[in-house]
């Protein structure tokens, strides 16, 4: 039987805990220190938050939990004794699915240039090792390592129509510009229930990509019509979204779902680039390493003309050990560092390389 006194947390492995196991007293003050990327912030808002706001979205019926944030149950075997949290937390530094911990403290543009070097076979320039360059990024993700894509069983209610609100994302709301171009074009018949439609018109509400011109009701200016999803994925995927309102990213995180990439595997880097390999590693496996791992293979480099490009990358990491964050590998996306983590890493950027 669980003492309703006590909140205990049994093997938590969240981002750098350690199978952490322990009790905390409730109903007092309870104060977690520790120097920076000790697991603080890991613990109490990656692991504790997280799975309070996730069986919290469960007690809720279908209708609310569609039009709620989703949380993924933490990497944790067992939480007991959980209520119902409020979070105030640090706000960290911005970070959107480009932005790494390599990228962030220009390590990886050092790691580049080591490639570009004397790697084997070599795919080219440094660009051709970005997976922010369309020389370098995997044609299929766009150099996101996965493949983000709109949840149709989320966006779409089949059996309403077009005027009755059968797509449910906001910003594609019954009476907006975007709704128009589907429900007063003459495209589509807005009063028929989408799960009459034929196969032919899922193509066209959905997929096309054609360019067509439509006029929306009676304007008298022509507009470039596309489908669902690829309209969503040109404004909401494959551009930077860290401009828009914490509200929009909300609602745009309600209707996504992720895999990872099938033709990288997460490498986000294209076939020629994953292919390359130094100290018997692709970039990607490097870039994988925490920083004190990555050391350690780096100093082995002794190639005359990469040996020097390979010394300053070492003594960039060799800074963020020196603050407790040599556990950081620098695939790490910047979105999910610490309020901590995140600013201790960018006060340690190395001199940017040219290629």
């Amino acid at each position: 039987m669980t003492d309703v006194s006590t909140l205990r947390i049994t093997r938590a492995r969240t981002h750098n805990l350690k199978d952490v196991t322990l009790e905390i007293p409730r109903g007092r003050l309870t104060v977690f220190t520790g120097v920076s990327g000790s697991g603080k912030s890991s613990l109490v808002f990656g692991t504790i938050a997280v799975e309070s706001q996730r069986q919290l979205g469960e007690s809720f019926g279908w209708y609310l939990r569609n039009r709620m944030p989703r949380h993924e149950r933490p990497d944790v075997d067992a939480i007991e004794g959980l209520s119902p949290a409020i979070v105030v937390d640090q706000r960290p530094v911005g970070g959107n699915a480009r932005s790494t911990v390599g990228t962030m403290t220009d390590i990886h543009a050092v790691l580049r240039v080591l490639y570009s070097r004397c790697g084997t076979p070599s795919a080219g320039e440094a660009s051709a090792y970005s997976f922010n360059d369309p020389a370098g990024m995997c044609p299929e993700c766009d150099g996101l390592g996965k493949v983000v894509r709109l949840d149709l069983e989320r966006a779409l209610d089949t059996s309403k129509s077009l005027n009755e609100g059968a797509i449910r994302l906001p910003m594609v709301a019954v009476g907006s510009a975007w709704w128009q171009l589907f429900a007063e074009t003459g495209l589509f018949d807005p009063d028929k229930p989408l799960a009459e439609y034929t196969p032919d018109e899922w193509a066209l509400l959905l997929y096309d990509d054609t360019g067509r011109k439509v006029r929306r009701g009676g304007a008298g200016h022509q507009n470039s019509y596309e489908g669902l999803v690829v309209g969503f994925r040109r404004q909401y995927v494959t551009r930077d979204t860290s401009g828009l309102s914490e509200r929009r990213r909300e609602a745009v995180r309600r209707f996504v779902a992720e895999d990872v990439c099938p033709d990288c595997d997460g490498a986000r880097l294209n076939e020629a680039a994953r292919k390359t390999r130094v100290a018997g590693l692709t970039l990607a496996e490097m870039t994988a390493l925490e920083a004190d791992e990555l050391i350690t293979v780096l100093r082995d480099v002794d190639d005359p003309v990469g040996g020097p490009v390979a010394a300053q990358a070492v003594a960039a990491l060799e800074r963020l050990v020196g603050i407790g964050l040599g556990y950081l590998s620098m695939d790490r996306e910047t979105g999910t560092l610490s309020g901590g983590e995140a600013p201790a890493a960018e006060d340690r950027t190395p001199p940017r390389l040219q290629p």
